[in-house]
């Protein structure tokens, strides 16, 4: 359920590498060009159209983007033009670098992703910074954070349809005895959340629910001030309900007294290849606003064209 939309007849590469060239030329830069092209091109053909601007100009299409545009538009630009696990890397790069409680990039990587899609994002990661994603987390990242954090991005999880429904009984049983102990950092629960595979892990939140009569990310609200409890929630509903999950991340970022352009721009170009159409629907059902309305309330000039452009407006 993407937003992306890409004309039926696409131009050829090297026609698209031109204009973009074009963009760049002059006194002034063409920025209503440079969305047009980008904003309407898949992974493989942004992939392409790098390659082909390298060959045929000799300097990196994102280096050229980062000579004329600047500021939040250009963050928008340059993270939407990189292949998806390269963003990826670069987005848990920032977010080791500078690690607070409340960040949410490694979480989502780690857990929004698909198994082949966190393994991407790591080999990329070695290959753009020379040192692995996980050392990075344990460098930056203290305290039970690091507990968690660790292991989370560290996962290589089985990816396929197969539960065991026994151990997801006895895991939801094991959950809600931590949880009612408040050891909300005991090694079981770490072990659970950083290794059963998605099927698993709903099967075992769907026991929790039967077993003790709600859902388990309602015991985790005990404290709603606690960000590990909050950082615990964020996993789960990663794994359950990612649209309501990402509504939410782009519903506090538009809300506050200022815009957060860093998770709204992290959501729009993550999600608008994957299932962004499904977190709109979800953000018109939980406030009564469509998001592309919403996202033109809160930003302004390119900045608001290129994301309005991934949202698929017209």
């Amino acid at each position: 359920m993407a937003t992306l939309t890409v004309p039926s007849s696409v131009p050829a590469v090297a026609e698209d590498a031109e204009q973009l060239h074009k963009a760049f030329e002059g006194w002034g830069t063409n920025e209503k060009l440079i969305i047009s092209i980008l904003a309407h091109r898949n992974a493989a053909q942004r992939r392409a159209i790098r390659r082909a601007y390298a060959e045929a100009y000799g300097k990196e299409l994102l280096r050229a983007l980062g000579d004329e545009i600047h500021g939040k538009f250009e963050r928008t630009v340059i993270l939407w033009t990189l292949d998806p696990a390269e963003r990826d890397a670069v987005l848990a790069n920032e977010e080791a670098k500078k690690w607070h409680p409340g960040g949410r990039a490694l979480v989502e990587i780690a857990c929004a992703r698909t198994p082949a899609q966190l393994f991407a994002a790591k080999q990329a990661y070695h290959d753009r910074f020379k040192r692995s994603l996980e050392e990075d987390v344990a460098a930056h990242v203290t305290g039970d954070f690091r507990k968690l954090l660790v292991p989370l991005v560290s996962a290589y999880r089985y990816d396929g349809p197969e539960v065991n429904t026994s151990l997801a009984h006895s895991e939801a049983k094991i959950l809600h005895e931590k949880i009612d102990k408040k050891a909300y950092s005991d090694e079981e629960i770490i072990r659970i959340l950083t290794t059963r595979s998605k099927a698993q892990l709903l099967a075992t939140f769907n026991n929790y629910k039967d077993q003790f009569g709600h859902a388990i990310n309602k015991d985790l609200k005990a404290d709603p001030k606690d960000e590990f409890l909050s950082t615990l929630r964020a996993i789960i509903r990663c794994f359950t309900c990612p649209d309501r999950y990402f509504e939410k991340v782009i519903r506090l970022a538009l809300g506050g007294v200022g815009t957060d352009e860093d998770a709204l721009t992290r959501v729009i170009t993550t999600r608008a290849e994957v299932d962004l159409k499904l977190i709109g629907e979800a953000y018109q059902k939980r406030n009564s606003v469509p998001l592309d309305r919403a996202v033109a309330k809160d930003t302004t000039r390119d900045y608001e064209d290129i994301l309005l452009a991934l949202l698929g407006a017209e």
